[in-house]
């Protein structure tokens, strides 16, 4: 390193003085080739031209540095907004200083100080304050070299004006390291010295050296991104040469010069000249044109591209050449469904954790945005221009989310995140499209969810002969279980507003989440007008049939006397049944009206004789119930109605509010919100409130060998999928041919695209699999791992087939016994478990509403049988209060004997 080193920048070697276009455009600076390749622009600004030059800033930003003479304008923020547009420099006046130096985020090595004082007075100023110095129109070259030997090795940089400027005073300023600013009309890019011109490859060289014998200058190729391409050599001839061509022209240690790409067509068009940081090296900045930069027809001597690069290389060649309905030309050409996998890949993004996994979702973030990039044309090139612009901005924003992504990730004004509970909702509040699946919203028409590459609804088919066992259980795992924490981030401050704000709360979750601004009370009480049960008779008859059938199954659950047992002489022990008090139902409502789920819950309620029943049910816009629910609840003689859904309805059942009576138990199935807000309540000691399961989202599982009807398997899983987005259905073929597998396929399609809920089925199936495995066994096996709420088995004999079933909610067997019978009229409860409970929870019946006393009656005889362990086992525990609760009885006996206290 040289001692001209001391300048703590890399300098242009030249700046070239220009008018501002008048054209507005910078597109004839930068085709003109002694100002486009190397150095950098000079340009006055005055104040009427600020607009113009803000222009001309915007089309030349990450092109050309533009370093702007501002020494007139009377406004210090006019000059903030020149260096936020992309100026590189700008050079003021003494009197600009003051109002500069308070600028924040201001980088002082982009102001250059145009002193009007002596030269040491300047350097005076100058001293501590990082400004460059602006030596303006001065007599004499040489008295520049003393003024810059005065200020020593740790001088700012100095640029230098004169009138009249030649070539050999201007490579004698390059020598000085002091940058000489001149005309462009005076800059040339012939290879020969001109009587007035100033050769741009004599300032490029001026303080170039080579450490070779031969001379020559150690080149290094680049493309715009910085990409190596290859090592040449090149010479002042060479240089000059390519600047007058405007492509790479390099020397030869052979053949002398070289035109690159003359023979083979892979030539290089020239875009920028530079030196290194210590003049010993230059580097050309190049676009390549033709197959590569090396003659093995490679992108670079260093092999092929690798990265974004190669990703851009990829992209631009399918953009150009991918086949007809493939998928990268359905990205290029749906500019709807490729904004949608922007959208997807970056919410994967913000939910990355791990090094692998933010690594991951990031390139698949940038594959997409360089497609989208790709197919308007814009290069990576343009994108990293872009960023060079952002880069030089003084004014910076101030890092806060725009409203919706704030509000959705819990970020508060200040840029920081927000706590509920002391958990951080930045890190773990879901996407918007988890929030939209949780609250099982359909898919939009340009979602491509539950489509094939063919456009087909088609669930992932796995053949589990040919898959390592984690790749199927992890294809089994429920959607709903990847957000669950999310999810509750969002419960706990709902539930938690409406314990201490009771009503007012409730209402206001109710206007915003259901739009039923009108209702001013959120609960109906009993007895119910006739007015709001208004149904057709055929819809009357039904609810009956269904409600007497599914009174006569969870009726015969009874438990008609008291269990009693004599454990040993004189020891009876008895357990006996109670009703729970006080028990309130959630019937989901929003994408369906579900008259069927306050028949499953309230007919058992009834039966138990709970003497309280509160139903909660989201209204509709209106402030209204569908009548169906109400005449449900008239039925099975309901207390009260909260006009409520989700999160805030589990709350106010739990504690209560002043309209709302407190239960001791909540029952019935819901989405991710819902389910989320049930196990909090549950596991909240104040609320005092159990649960009946997580019944979460739908699922259903269907095993299916080579006795059932395509249409039928079909026909089952939609009738799950169609509940929700967030459903998940399963169908097991057991020894099934490939056409016979492509059949239920094929089914499910054509059912499927007839379903006025189709875009609900898009999104279940967009998480739903096909397995398929060579025997029944196995197929039993994956069954009872995972645990369905549904079980179907379309199997030969399903009545044998059931006595091997261990984990499920409820089973239907054979080819007549569709899962929505279950749902609605043959007896058995629809409110099961789901998640995999189903290993652990049984669904609801008659004793989810009722609970088991147990109580003991000792004679005398059957203390003295069993007292004498009762205080070994008290004495072992060190437990002395216990064991001397026997021992005085029986003192008693001793000294009483005869004597009887049996009632």
């Amino acid at each position: 390193m040289t001692d001209h080193a001391a300048v703590a920048e890399h300098l242009p070697p030249f700046l070239a003085a220009i008018d501002l276009p008048q054209s507005n455009s910078a597109s004839d600076i930068l085709s003109a080739n002694e100002l486009a390749y190397t150095g950098a622009l000079f340009v006055t600004v005055t104040p009427e031209k600020i607009d113009e030059a803000l222009k001309f800033l915007r089309d030349t930003v990450g092109r050309l540095d533009v370093y702007l003479d501002v020494s007139t304008l009377p406004s210090a923020q006019d000059i903030v907004d020149l260096l936020d547009g992309g100026a590189a420099k700008v050079f003021v006046a003494s009197g600009q200083v003051p109002a500069l130096q308070k600028v924040p985020n201001l980088d002082s090595r982009r102001i250059v100080y145009h002193p009007t004082v002596s030269a040491d007075e300047a350097e005076d100023q100058l001293s501590g304050t990082g400004f460059g110095l602006y030596l303006h129109n001065v007599q004499d070259v040489e008295a520049v070299g003393s003024i810059l030997k005065a200020m020593g090795k740790t001088r700012p940089a100095v640029y230098v004006s004169k009138q009249g400027m030649t070539e050999a005073e201007a490579v004698k300023l390059r020598t000085l390291d002091a940058v000489p600013i001149v005309g462009s009309h005076q800059l040339t890019v012939a290879a020969e010295s001109t009587e007035d011109g100033i050769r741009v490859a004599s300032l490029l060289l001026a303080k170039t050296k080579s450490d070779r014998t031969d001379g020559l200058f150690t080149t290094l190729v680049t493309d715009e991104r910085g990409i190596a391409l290859g090592l040449v050599y090149s010479n002042e001839q060479s240089v000059a040469e390519s600047l007058r061509s405007g492509r790479g022209v390099y020397w030869s240690r052979k053949r002398g010069l070289w035109r690159k790409g003359d023979t083979s067509g892979d030539w290089q068009g020239l875009v920028r000249v530079e030196t290194d940081c210590d003049d010993d090296c230059l580097r050309f900045v190049v676009r390549q044109q033709g197959s590569g930069f090396c003659h093995l027809l490679t992108a670079t001597c260093f092999g092929e591209y690798r990265g974004l690069s190669k990703l851009q290389k990829t992209l631009q060649s399918r953009k150009r050449s991918a086949p007809e309905g493939s998928y990268t030309a359905r990205l290029f050409n749906d500019s709807k469904m490729l904004n949608a996998k922007i959208m997807e890949e970056a919410s994967e993004l913000c939910e990355a954790s791990s090094k692998d996994e933010i690594a991951a979702e990031a390139a698949d973030v940038l594959y997409f945005a360089l497609t989208k990039a790709t197919a308007a044309g814009v290069t990576l090139e343009d994108i990293e221009r872009n960023l060079d612009g952002k880069s030089v901005k003084v004014k910076r924003r101030k890092g806060d989310a725009k409203g919706p992504f704030a509000e959705r990730f819990g970020v508060v004004a200040n840029g920081t995140s927000s706590h509920t509970n002391g958990a951080s909702t930045a890190n773990g509040a879901p996407t918007k499209d988890e929030v939209r699946e949780a609250e099982s919203q359909p898919k939009s028409k340009d979602d491509s969810a539950g489509l094939n590459g063919h456009g087909r609804i088609q669930m992932r088919r796995y053949v589990t002969k040919d898959e390592a066992p984690e790749t199927i259980l992890e294809a089994l795992k429920r959607p709903s279980q990847r957000s669950t924490d999310k999810i509750m981030a969002i419960v706990r401050p709902i539930i938690n507003d409406v314990r201490e704000q009771g009503d007012r709360a409730l209402l206001s979750y109710t206007h915003k989440f259901e739009k039923a601004t009108s209702l001013t009370s959120p609960v109906f009480k009993a007895p119910f007008p006739e007015s709001l049960m208004q149904l057709p008779p055929e819809t009357i008859e039904a609810i009956d049939i269904s409600f007497e059938n599914i009174r006569k199954f969870h009726a015969a659950q009874r438990e008609e006397k008291p269990l009693e047992v004599e454990t040993m002489p004189g020891v009876v022990c008895s357990r006996f049944v109670r009703p729970i008090e006080r028990v309130g139902l959630y019937v989901p409502g929003g994408t369906a009206v579900l008259p069927s789920t306050a028949l499953m819950l309230g007919v058992p309620a009834m039966v138990a004789g709970c003497k309280t029943i509160v139903l909660a049910s989201p209204p509709r816009a209106d402030g209204k119930l569908t009548p169906e629910i109400v005449y449900v609840a008239h039925k099975v003689g309901a207390e009260s109605i909260v006009l409520a859904g989700g999160a805030q309805a589990v709350a106010a059942m739990a504690h209560g509010t002043e309209s709302v009576s407190k239960v001791d138990k909540i029952l019935g199935p819901g989405n991710q919100f819902v389910t989320a807000a049930k196990m909090l309540v549950s596991n909240d000691t104040t609320a005092e409130v159990s649960i009946d399961m997580p019944a979460g989202p739908s699922e259903v599982l269907v095993i299916a060998d080579k006795t059932a009807l395509p249409a039928f398997v079909a026909s089952d899983l939609l009738s799950q999928a169609e509940h929700g987005v967030d459903s998940q259905v399963v169908c097991i073929a057991v020894d099934l041919s490939e056409q016979q597998v492509r059949a239920i396929e094929d089914e499910l399609h054509a059912q499927a695209t007839a379903l006025p809920r189709v875009d609900m089925v898009r999104g279940a199936i967009s998480h739903s699999v096909m397995l398929v495995t060579q025997t029944l066994d196995e197929a039993l096996e994956l069954s009872n791992a995972y645990a369905p709420e549904h079980l179907i088995l379309q199997v030969a004999d399903s009545i044998a087939v059931r006595e091997r079933i261990m984990n499920a909610g409820s089973v239907f067997c054979g080819p007549w016994t569709p899962e929505s019978v279950g749902d609605y009229s043959a007896g058995v409860n629809h409110s099961l478990p789901t998640y995999g409970y189903a290993k652990q929870y049984s669904g609801v019946n008659l004793g989810s509403y009722v609970k088991h006393i147990t109580s003991s009656h000792l004679t005398a005889e059957g203390l003295k049988n069993v007292g004498g362990a009762v205080m070994q086992l008290a004495k072992v525990e060190e437990l002395e209060a216990h064991r001397r609760a026997v021992e005085i009885r029986l003192k008693w006996m001793e000294d009483n004997k005869g004597r009887s206290l049996d009632g």
